[in-house]
Order: C-alpha cells, then structure tokens, then sequence
C-alpha cells in the first residue's frame, strides 16, 4: 500500500491564494412572490423598489413587465407562458426596462416582439439593446418635413403626399385595401436605402405568413424587419409589439437612415391594451377603455420624427392603420388617432366594391404636410388635379337628376371619368414617381378626352413604354430636376402628339 504524497508547501500556496481572492461583499437582491396569476396577470408581494415598466423574472425564467404599482403589491403583465407559475413563486428584479435587440441582423427576419426570431432560420446576432419605452425627440432636435417618400401609388404620391418623417393615418372598414397600400409602400422602397419595419398585431398567422411571402416575391424582406404579434399570442405581447417595432427602427434613424414604420393596426392594440387594463383593475372609461388610451398612441406616434442636421438627419416615418365599423371616423379610437397624426387616407368601402382601387376618398383625405412632400412636377400638377377631381364630384351628383347640361360640364364630367380610371392601379405595382408625373399631366391637360375610358388604363401602359423607349431624356430630366421644365413639356406634348398618330396594330 502506498501512502499519498501531500506536499504542504502546495496547499498552503493554495490557501494564501484563495484568502488574497475572497471579496466579503454581500449581493442583495429585491425577493417577491406571487400571490396570485391568472390571464396573462401576476399579483406580486414586495418589490417594494421595483419601477414602472421595468422586465421581472419569475421563477422559471418567465419574463413579466410591471405595470400596476400599489401600496403593497404590483400588477404585472406575463411576457411568456405561465403554466409552471403558481401562487408563492420567487419573483427577481432585474432592473432593466424591457428592451429588445436592435441591429442589422434583425434585417430580412421574423421576430416577436421581444426580438426573438419565430422564421426557423436560425438565431439572430446583435450587440446593442434599446428600450421599449424611450421619450420621443424634443422640438430642438426635429426638423421640418420637407422629402417626399414615394408610396408609388399614383392618388398618393399627387393628392395626399407623405413626407419622411410624417405620421400618416391609414383608415377604413375592413377588407378595404389598408394593407395592400402599405406593402405597396414597402415594396416601392426597392434600392432607395429605406429601412421597412411592419409590426403585425393580432393578425392572423396565415396573413402574416401571405405578407412575408408577398415581401419575399418581390425581393423586398432584405430592408425589411416584420414583427409578428398573432391573435393567438398573449395579450402583453400584442401591447408591447408597437413600442418594440418602433425602438428597432429607432435605432437605425439614429444612425441618419430613413425608417418607415408600419402598425397594422391600432384598433386592435387599444383593444389589447383595454383587455390589460381591466384584468389589472384600472378603471373603465369611454367604450370601457382605460383613461390613458390616449397617451397609450400619442407616446408611439409622436416618436416618429424627422431628426436635426446635427443629429444625424434620419428619419422615422409612422404610417398606423386603424379600422372603422361602417365607416364611422368619428369613433372613440379614430378621433384619437386623426388628432395625433398628420393627415389621414381614408378608404371607403362603397368605392373598392365599385371597382375603384385603391379605394381612396381624396374628400375626407388630407396630408397635412401638403406640397412639401412632393417633388416640383408633381406639387405642379397637383393642385389642378384636385380642384378636376372635386369638381367632379359636385357635379357627377348634380348630373344625375338633370339631362340637359352644357358643353363646359361635360367636359368637366368627361375629365374626371378619366380622372378615376388614371388613378386606379393594381396591387403590388407601384410606379416610379417620373412616370406618374407623366400620366397625370396627360390627364390634367385634357390630353386623354379623346380616349375612350374602357382603352385608359391600356392607353398609360402603352405611353409610358413608349416614352422610356424613344423619350428616354424626358424621364432622366424629371428624375434629375424634379421638375417638368417648359422644354421637356414641349418634348412630352410632342411625344403624345406622335404616340397617338402612329399606325394602329
């Protein structure tokens, strides 16, 4: 039998070691427990230093946010599933506001609103945070909204212009084509250095899915970030999901890039946000939302700005959809939204089932930026496309119950006839901004009277084919100026004069 050979020079030098390493700070850490948990709430005791907002975690690794904080205990709201939660487990503080990872890896991803990739293409590698919940810009650090950011749908881009930096409305009853405008937008945004965010909440997963899709077909998921809140997920994520979105495009606005954010749609947010409130007991107001359904868009909204030279110059541009019950715009949720943004697009349904789309309302319709978001050539044509078109729409009324009108009121008729049918356009084809200035000037200088209305829409397909072909400088000089100069106005009257005498077939 062999004894061991303990050498004692060695483990003293191991002891002296360990007394030079052994700190005697003592951690302290913020306990509570849950007294009670049920639909997506937890009732915690303690925490008696815990803030507003701030991420929790639950034994079991399940994050909550606090949102109610009373005397003696708080309210707050489940970010993950709370079936392993029962009354008396261990709550942590972390001290960290919910965050969510910021970056361009997020880029041509699905994520949910905490940034957790749900696409099964793998994990997502980002180096920064940034909170949910961030004041937005001061006056000082803002600067007017004066670049036009091209949607490529012709009754946008003319009559209800949307600059960067803006906050533009989209409203109307369902299955009205409120989507379809803003993935238009997004797939308009094809190689001109925009970054697209589409926060998705309480949709269902197959129309995310169809929208991912659609993004995909058209070569546009690269600039583009969708966060995915179904109506299936917990209703603290569909809360959260806006804010989330919102910090993500934050981040690269900080770095002068233009951002344009999505949310589709607010109704069901606030409607989110209620179901929150009551289960917390926060007391009912108007239709049974809570006092502060106000704030709750007004802070979101009001983050999309266009930044001072000397912050960098980006730019985050909100484009909120809300949904209306029969067209009533004068509802709770509508009302709110219309007087935090910047001008609305209101979509009516009796126009999209009549064969009009986008079905776009230019009446009740406003951009409240106006010519400032267009280029020179358009704020020209617009301001006569507007008064023909509201003319029109006086008159269509009046001609319905009299016969016998006058020369001057047909034109006038036949003009706006045309006027629709210019505007109408396809879904997922957006037009470059010198092509729509082309079209328009057609029909705004009564170049398309003698076209039947049935050979229209064949008729600017054809001429804008023809113009890239033989009238390339035309396009190059509005793409380059921005503006229609009288020489090129006399090479485009020159080139309709040719295109309607060539030989037919």
């Amino acid at each position: 039998m062999k004894w061991l050979d303990i050498r004692v020079d060695e483990i003293t030098y191991i002891i002296k070691k360990k007394i030079k390493q052994y700190e005697d700070k003592i951690e302290l850490v913020d306990i509570g427990r849950v007294t009670s948990v049920g639909d997506g709430i937890a009732t915690i005791y303690g925490l008696s230093n815990c803030m507003s907002g701030e991420l929790l975690e639950i034994e079991g690794e399940v994050p909550a946010m606090a949102m109610n904080l009373e005397e003696h205990s708080i309210g707050a709201v489940l970010l993950g599933y709370s079936k392993d939660i029962k009354e008396g487990c261990m709550v942590k503080r972390t001290g960290k506001i919910v965050s969510v990872p910021v970056g361009e890896g997020l880029l041509g991803r699905v994520v949910d609103p905490l940034g957790k990739p749900i696409d099964g293409n793998g994990d997502i590698y980002t180096s920064e945070h940034r909170n949910i919940e961030i004041l937005a810009p001061g006056i000082i650090e803002r600067q007017p909204v004066k670049q036009p950011l091209q949607t490529g749908i012709k009754a946008i881009d003319s009559m209800i212009p949307i600059g960067k930096g803006q906050r533009e409305l989209i409203i109307g009853d369902r299955q009205t084509g409120k989507t379809s405008i803003c993935i238009d937008t997004i797939i308009n945004q094809k190689d001109k250095d925009m970054i697209c965010i589409y926060v998705a909440i309480g949709q269902k997963k197959s129309t995310i899915a169809r929208i991912v899709d659609k993004l995909k077909n058209n070569d546009a998921m690269k600039y583009t970030i969708v966060v995915s809140s179904t109506a299936s997920d917990l209703t603290p994520l569909q809360y959260i999901s806006p804010y989330s979105g919102c910090s993500m495009g934050e981040y690269f606005m900080h770095k002068g890039k233009d951002v344009i954010c999505i949310y589709d749609d607010l109704s069901k947010h606030a409607v989110a946000y209620r179901a929150l409130s009551l289960l917390l007991k926060r007391s009912p107001g108007r239709e049974a939302y809570p006092g502060d359904v106000f704030y709750l868009h007004s802070r979101l909204l009001e983050r999309a700005t266009k930044l001072s030279d000397e912050k960098g110059a980006g730019s985050l541009t909100a484009l909120p959809i809300v949904e209306t019950q029969s067209g009533d715009v004068s509802a709770y949720i509508p009302t709110n939204v219309i007087s935090i943004t910047d001008g609305q697009i209101f979509l009516e349904s009796d126009l999209f089932h009549a064969g009009i789309r986008p079905a776009i309302n230019p009446g009740i319709s406003v951009s409240r930026v106006g010519g400032n978001a267009q280029i020179k050539a358009m704020k020209k044509l617009s301001g006569p496309l507007k008064l023909a078109y509201s003319q029109y729409r006086e008159l269509q009324a009046f001609s319905q119950f009299g016969s016998d009108l006058d020369k001057d009121t047909m034109l006038q008729l036949e003009k706006g006839k045309r006027i629709v049918e210019i505007l109408k356009q396809d879904q997922n084809s957006p037009m470059k901004v010198e092509h729509q200035v082309i079209i328009i000037y057609l029909v705004v200088d009564n170049h398309l009277i003698d076209i039947d209305i049935e050979n229209i829409i064949n008729f600017q397909y054809e001429f804008i084919n023809y113009i890239d072909n033989n009238y390339k400088d035309i396009i190059e000089s509005i793409f380059q100026t921005g503006d229609l100069n009288d020489k090129m106005e006399k090479r485009l009257i020159e080139a309709i004069f040719n295109f309607k005498n060539l030989p037919s077939g």
